[in-house]
């Protein structure tokens, strides 16, 4: 038997499931939350004694994750030697955790229970005030748990899905802050001169998050930039995302997904094009 996103979501505290004016104010709140911030966190969204399941989903997949240790601009491309070495695209960090693709998400996962919940994208799209949004179509990267222990970190980067929402599960002993600088891209604008001020630690663009487990977080982190801080201690942080995007069919770039996932599936070379803006990645 499936479990049930309803006995996992606190829908007493956050009333997504039926249209009326406490749904109509939380909507209204957290839009208000991106709008200004480009981010906004439901403390607690997931029931507090239902995290220790979510935790052994994540102990049960974590051996397939892909490891990857490696260095990385903050658009995961190639090194430009054309530009000046203080350029965004020439700025490379030292990357090392592990994603578990989607696939590992199949019938009977929590976290793809909650993904599919009929209420759960539109409660989403209505958050975002978006009027175009599609579930990602990638069949390595609509659900995925990221992965990461003792001295890794994920340093700043830009996301390749325009909506990203992430449910924290299991935070490390020590580190692990979400930091970020809202809206600092547009779909027609990379905005270097900003991405080279906070890369440089402008600390007056930059917010800080500590998530606890069960708390979820709606982002636009294909426009701000963002980064996972280093983590110290035994115990593994685990944060499950769940994509949406702009354009139906949307999936990620072959070259990004082999770096993220280890491997490249025939979809995402065929649908290399499709994308709703012409951003870098």
């Amino acid at each position: 038997m499936n479990p049930s996103a309803v006995d996992y979501v606190d829908t007493d505290r956050y009333p997504i499931v039926e249209a009326g004016p406490a749904r109509d104010a939380l909507i209204a709140r957290l839009r208000g939350a991106i709008e200004a911030d480009g981010c906004a966190v439901l403390k607690g969204f997931v029931r507090a004694e239902r995290i220790a399941q979510l935790v052994e989903e994540c102990d049960r997949v974590a051996v397939h994750g892909h490891r990857n240790f490696s260095r990385t601009n903050p658009y995961f491309t190639q090194d430009r030697a054309d530009l000046p070495a203080e350029h965004p695209l020439r700025r490379f960090y030292d990357r090392s955790n592990a994603f578990v693709p989607a696939d590992n998400f199949g019938r009977g996962s929590i976290l793809r229970e909650i993904y599919e919940w009929p209420v759960f994208a539109p409660f989403v799209q209505a958050a975002l005030g978006e009027q175009r949004f599609f579930r990602y179509a990638d069949p390595l990267a609509d659900v995925i748990v990221n992965t990461a222990e003792a001295g890794n970190g994920f340093p700043w980067h830009f996301d390749t899905n325009n909506y990203t929402v992430t449910l924290a599960i299991q935070n490390a002993e020590v580190g692990g802050d979400f930091e970020y600088s809202p809206h600092l891209r547009t779909p027609t604008d990379e905005n270097y001169e900003g991405v080279q001020a906070v890369l440089d630690g402008d600390a007056g663009l930059i917010r800080t998050l500590h998530l606890e487990p069960g708390d979820l977080q709606i982002f636009k982190g294909r426009y701000s930039l963002h980064r996972v801080t280093p983590l110290s201690g035994s115990q593994a942080r685990y944060v499950a995302i769940f994509s949406y995007v702009e354009e139906p069919g949307m999936v990620g770039s072959a070259e990004r997904t082999a770096q993220l996932y280890g491997r490249v599936l025939p979809i995402h070379v065929e649908r290399a094009g499709v994308r709703s803006d012409a951003l870098v990645d």
